[in-house]
């Protein structure tokens, strides 16, 4: 039988972009940092994300059936460290500029790229629920000065990856 932390110090070896998740409804606006987030089809376009069932604002995003996927760039460390605090959610809404598209989720106006979502179906599994989204926009950053680089998390820290165009 595979330990939780034999486990977790396997998967501290798998790279993975650092994504902050939002929701907003009746009850506010939540959001927390992940990195369980990937594509399942693009026909029709489908993310899933997995999200820990005691979560304080867990109940928000099953309440309000909506999402947003804000991919984090290099520069959003600080935010990521918020969005993964123990700060409350109007608190964590003061890192960065926030807007919406299509579900009224907001949107960090310079992610990389914002995945704007429906949750359609909900799994749990273990301490997790997993949704699945139906992405019904999305929105890509303008690049600018040829600089695009994501913030990713390996062997519990951050790095940036990405590729530097020199003009």
């Amino acid at each position: 039988m595979i330990e939780a932390t034999d486990f977790r110090n396997a998967m501290s070896l798998l790279t993975t972009a650092v994504n902050v998740i939002t929701t907003k409804g009746s009850s506010g606006a939540h959001g927390f940092t992940a990195s369980a987030v990937c594509s399942v089809t693009d026909t029709p376009p489908t993310l899933l994300v997995c999200m820990k069932q005691t979560s304080r604002s867990h109940a928000h995003f099953i309440e309000n059936k909506t999402l947003s996927v804000n991919v984090l760039g290099a520069q959003h460390e600080q935010l990521s460290n918020a969005f993964a605090s123990k700060l409350s959610s109007e608190e964590r809404f003061a890192y960065g500029s926030w807007t919406q598209l299509q579900t009224g989720a907001p949107v960090l106006e310079d992610a990389l790229v914002n995945f704007d979502c429906e949750i359609e179906h909900i799994q749990e599994v273990g301490t997790h629920s997993i949704f699945m989204c139906r992405v019904v926009a999305i929105k890509k950053a303008e690049q600018q000065g040829g600089i695009d680089e994501s913030l990713v998390y390996f062997n519990r820290a951050y790095h940036q990856v990405g590729q530097v165009e020199i003009a």
